[in-house]
């Protein structure tokens, strides 16, 4: 039996120069926001998240690495070990696949711990002297008695050690490659007695990947080793003390060492660990109190900053300090005076929550990562799917690019070429060479006997960015171009079979295949099944509608749903925070619940939506039910637990759901304040709000 909870949001936005004052003189009495992020949430289960330190979108994430390979340590760190091996200055928060831990550091003493690879040089740490907030780690290394803190800059990550005596020495390890990273090339100059600079090029996730370093340690090194057997591996020896303290400065480049060297002198020109550290927290603590929820309870606080922290990790500013950034051509290109290069972009996942999200907290950056989306298009020729650190990784499917440009032109954010964007969505879109797209283009739909490998999910997703498309043409007025695709997001209808209720997958001659299971997980259904991607037409709601029956056949199908059991035994590791056949784990189920605001009975969803906030997400390392995906999995928390959702993150509009705090505010750049409180109303009220609404001052009513 359903417990019925009746919710409804009562919006509003106060506008004007007295709120934005008082806030302003209020702003000295504000909490500090970072002591209720705990980073160690996602280290455990599925998550694959790091505890490390990071700025807002920050190109490092200096984060410790256990030293060993596989799925649990994809983001270099998994709670349940008991090693560390090294502080590495990159890596994925989230993604299921593993790649990066570039430029890494390791402090010991004699007599050094070394064990078999991949593990090498290595000590065991405790939990218990272990700790995290935004900006901050800490941790004790047991078997050198060797104090480690981390914080960082935007492009530079700051270590200190506090040494127990005896002679300290820090390896600098540019060969160790873990999980899909492979060292091809690295280089090392030492330039004096403070100062190295140098290079790690490598193959993995990211193809050819270059990265350059330049770092500055507070006291002289005594001595230098340099192994080069299997790429650099650099030891400083260092004349210590007793509590004696080495801060360790080191700004990466994805450009050059020129870039390097302007990142560090730009952003980290002193030895100051304590500086550094205040103006991180400072940094987070303007990108948390953006967004101000009343709750007393400390658990609730945490998961929701946390989960904002999260969905702010990524994508990444790639631009150094000056501006240049190398591109997917391998040339340097130089970003408009004012704006930043961003990469790291997990399309498939952030394109339902994560840059919505964006447009409303942080709209100018938002702007910058589509256009850069659009410019990495430009010199890749073909938009991005899923790219990171100059490179296309091809992971998952679709165009997402699209959705993410569309929607920041369509909320008017400034500085995209939205004339540039269309030409580069379309032609990404008639691409026929690339995955099937000649296919779905000649016929409708990818069939599984041309392509093998998520056939199905590849017409869904394509159809949703080809609504997409027609929206941005309908908005500069391009008519040809505008009933291309409006037919094209039509073929959604061509792979739903009538006899089943189910999208399926569809053979070249139009029939479908012969053996039909909607809970079986197969090749031609990416990550999911069909149940699953039942729900994939965010753009054309009515028409699903249509396809099922009307509301009350949607809303069977929505029950059955939830309902039908998943046989736990079979499931694959994506599928995890099941709820019948619904996984929260995974992204294309992450609206479905909204889709009850369509049937007669919209409370059924606020239930499952309760349900999945205070069960799937909670305080602890293991407080993620599935990968945190560049901040999706968290995105959708943020919103969901505020109130509201956008089914179409295209559409401008937001559905409501189930507010978990009584009130919240969200602080916006442009000065306004828009209040979200939770008031009580019958059960039949569905109701949405626009992206207007919240930006430009308009008072929803209940």
């Amino acid at each position: 039996m359903i417990i019925k909870h009746r919710y409804i949001i009562n919006l509003s936005l106060y506008v004007g120069m007295y709120s934005a004052a008082l806030f302003s003189s209020q702003a000295a009495e504000i909490e500090d926001f970072t002591k209720y992020v705990n980073p160690f949430i996602g280290t455990d289960y599925t998550g694959n998240t790091y505890p490390g330190v990071q700025m807002p979108h920050g190109l490092v994430q200096l984060s410790p690495d256990n030293g060993l390979p596989g799925w649990d340590r994809i983001a270099g760190y998994f709670y349940p070990d008991s090693t560390i091996a090294g502080f590495s200055h990159t890596h994925l928060s989230g993604t299921g696949a593993g790649d990066l831990y570039d430029i890494s550091f390791m402090p010991v003493v004699e007599p050094v711990k070394i064990a078999d690879k991949p593990l090498g040089v290595h000590s065991k740490f405790y939990h218990d002297s272990e700790s995290a907030c935004a900006g901050y780690y800490k941790v004790t290394l047991a078997d050198y008695d060797i104090d480690v803190e981390l914080t960082a800059t935007e492009h530079c990550g700051i270590q200190r050690y506090t040494w127990p005596g005896k002679e300290g020495k820090v390896i600098l390890n540019l060969a160790k490659a873990t999980n899909w990273d492979a060292t091809k090339v690295t280089d090392v100059e030492i330039v004096d007695s403070v100062t190295v600079r140098g290079s790690r090029f490598s193959d993995g996730w990211a193809r050819d990947q270059k990265v350059w370093f330049e770092t500055r340690f507070s006291k002289p090194f005594d001595r230098v080793e340099i192994d080069t057997v299997v790429g650099h591996v650099v030891t400083f020896s260092f004349d210590t003390q007793p509590g004696e303290k080495l801060v360790i400065v080191t700004a990466i480049s994805g450009t050059d060492a020129r870039g390097a060297h302007s990142n560090i002198v730009a952003e980290a020109p002193h030895d100051s660990f304590e500086r550094y550290l205040a103006d991180a927290k400072s940094a987070w603590n303007k990108a948390l109190k953006k967004i101000e929820i009343s709750s007393g309870d400390i658990n609730e606080k945490t998961v929701f900053y946390t989960a904002l922290y999260h969905s702010l990790l990524a994508p990444v500013v790639f631009s150094d300090v000056d501006g240049r950034y190398r591109g997917p051509d391998g040339v340097v290109h130089q970003c408009a005076e004012g704006h930043k290069h961003y990469s790291t972009f997990s399309t498939w996942d952030t394109y339902r929550a994560a840059h919505p999200l964006y447009t409303i907290l942080e709209p100018a950056a938002a702007a910058d990562m589509a256009q850069s989306l659009i410019d990495f298009g430009i010199q890749n020729e073909r938009l991005p799917v899923w790219n990171m650190w100059a490179s296309e990784t091809d992971m998952m499917i679709g165009y997402h690019s699209v959705p993410i440009i569309v929607d920041a032109i369509l909320k008017k954010l400034p500085g995209i070429d939205a004339e540039t964007a269309l030409g580069e969505c379309i032609r990404t879109a008639r691409k026929d060479d690339y995955r099937s797209i000649g296919e779905y283009r000649r016929l409708g739909y990818v069939p599984f006997d041309k392509d093998s490998i998520w056939s199905l999910s590849k017409t869904l997703e394509y159809a949703y960015d080809d609504a997409c498309i027609a929206r941005l043409a309908e908005y500069l007025g391009d008519d040809s171009i505008y009933r291309e695709f409006t037919q094209r997001a039509q073929n959604y209808l061509n792979v739903y079979n009538s006899e089943t209720g189910f999208m399926q997958p569809k053979r070249s001659d139009g029939s479908f295949a012969d053996s039909f299971d909607p809970q079986q997980y197969t090749e031609d259904i990416c990550e999911s099944n069909a149940w699953q991607y039942l729900w994939s037409v965010q753009h054309d709601i009515p028409g699903l509608i249509e396809l099922l029956g009307g509301k009350t056949a949607l809303e069977k199908k929505l029950d059955l749903f939830f309902c039908e059991k998943a046989d736990s035994a079979s499931l694959p590791l994506f599928s995890t925070g099941m709820i019948g056949q619904y996984a929260h784990g995974n992204e294309p189920s992450h609206h479905v619940a909204y889709l009850y605001n369509y049937t007669n009975h919209p409370e059924k969803g606020r239930e499952y939506l309760r349900q999945i906030m205070t069960t799937l997400y909670k305080n602890a390392p293991d407080g993620l039910c599935g990968n945190e995906d560049c901040g999706q999995m968290s995105a959708w928390y943020v919103l969901s637990s505020l109130g509201f959702y956008p089914l179409d993150p295209v559409s401008g509009e937001y559905e409501i759901g189930c507010p978990m705090f009584e009130s919240a505010k969200i602080h916006l750049d442009n000065g306004n304040t828009f209040n979200v409180c939770r008031k009580d109303l019958n059960n039949n009220t569905s109701r949405k709000i626009r992206h207007s609404d919240i930006v430009n001052g308009r008072t929803i009513k209940p």
